[in-house]
């Protein structure tokens, strides 16, 4: 090799230079085409993801519905009681107006007379003027008469002041119920729209596939309530063997239908006019919040029922349960309350063999179904 040409340096790290710009290429390209990209879609939930979710979401609805009921029920009661509240304050002060006219008419005469007038002057002005008698001897220098419009004057401010600061704190409580009323009407609303946004995503085949899943509920949950009727039937006529080995006669009580004849004839009564109202309301939608005439939620189907009876239930479900006797589910009469989860989000009235009507879910109507469609918390006899 000629002694005037030299060799190239060898690149760093024994990487010709080529080789970088075409690796730094090839970056340069890969690092475009990623920020280029569109975001990846989210995974598509399974079918069974779809119906766990959506029921879900018809659970939560239902339990905020009972949590806006209860919010409507305060409202109303509360709002009676402000009202009541400020009527008595406007009374009272008009009484209280009348007394301090009459103390003025008193502070005249004085003036005009020069007797006392600085001492009924300060009287009027004073915040409170119980503590102005306290630090004066002004009572002893008034007449019988004055003394009276004293005292009146006294009392009637006090009550005045007792009776507005009742209703200011009236007034906060409405408020604030009033503002949990709206908080969950909003939370009713937004489960529903996340419920039928994902519903309104499936396919023919999925909604098709989807009815068979609640096909199968169906027909499980009313296999359940055949073996109930068929239990209560066997209990009824046990019973009837009993009662007619120990009389003498084949008078026995309950029937197949599932009533354990242990009720008197006037609850019976009203249970099977509670039974009756409800079949009427069959086919009518199920709408949160309602208690009828066109529509209901669960609750409001129930406490309609029964006041067609005669018996006046309280609105949401956490109170019903507590509004009558427990009793087990194998023992439930017709007209019965049944309530469902562990939350005691939902009710129906039972009509016997193992059935109720009740106001299911949103986008469905008044129906009757097996109690065992829903996991049963408890039974409650209203009357």
């Amino acid at each position: 090799m000629a002694p005037h040409r030299r060799s190239r340096p060898p690149s760093p790290m024994g990487i010709r230079t080529p080789a970088i710009a075409t690796a730094a290429l090839t970056s340069v390209a890969l690092l475009s085409q990623t920020a280029n990209a569109s975001p990846s879609e989210e995974p598509r939930p399974s079918l069974e993801e779809v119906e766990k979710k959506v029921g879900d979401l018809y659970r939560q609805a239902e339990t905020a519905s009972e949590k806006y009921n209860a919010a409507k029920e305060k409202t109303t009661k509360q709002k009676k009681r402000v009202d009541t509240l400020l009527d008595d304050v406007a009374r009272r002060t008009e009484k209280l107006n009348d007394a301090r006219e009459e103390l003025g008419t008193f502070a005249a005469a004085q003036y005009r007379t020069g007797a006392a007038a600085p001492d009924t002057a300060s009287l009027l002005l004073a915040d409170n003027p119980q503590d102005y008698f306290d630090q004066t001897q002004l009572m002893d220098r008034l007449t019988s008469r004055q003394k009276q419009s004293v005292d009146d004057y006294v009392t009637q401010q006090t009550a005045t002041t007792e009776k507005r600061q009742e209703a200011s704190e009236s007034l906060e409580t409405l408020t604030r119920t009033q503002s949990s009323l709206k908080t969950s009407k909003a939370d009713v609303q937004r489960k529903l729209a996340t419920a039928r946004d994902l519903l309104s995503k499936l396919t023919t085949e999925e909604k098709a596939r989807l009815a068979a899943i609640e096909r199968q509920k169906q027909e499980e949950a009313q296999r359940k309530a055949d073996e109930l009727a068929r239990q209560q039937a066997a209990d009824a006529e046990r019973r009837r063997q009993e009662a007619a080995q120990g009389t003498g006669t084949s008078t026995g009580a309950g029937s197949a239908s599932g009533t354990s004849g242990s009720g008197s004839a006037a609850s019976t009564a009203k249970a099977d006019k509670a039974l009756a109202f409800a079949r009427a309301q069959v086919g009518k939608p199920y709408v949160w919040g309602a208690s009828g005439p066109g529509s209901y939620d669960c609750s409001g189907l129930t406490q309609a029922a029964w006041k067609a009876a005669g018996v006046t239930l309280p609105r949401t479900t956490w109170d019903q349960v507590k509004a009558g006797t427990t009793v087990s589910v194998n023992s439930a009469q017709p007209g019965d309350l049944v309530f469902f989860y562990d939350d005691i989000s939902h009710v129906g009235i039972y009509i016997g063999d193992g059935m109720m009507i009740h106001a299911p879910k949103p986008g469905a109507y008044v129906r009757e179904e097996s109690i065992y469609y829903m996991p049963i918390h408890s039974v409650v006899r209203p009357a």
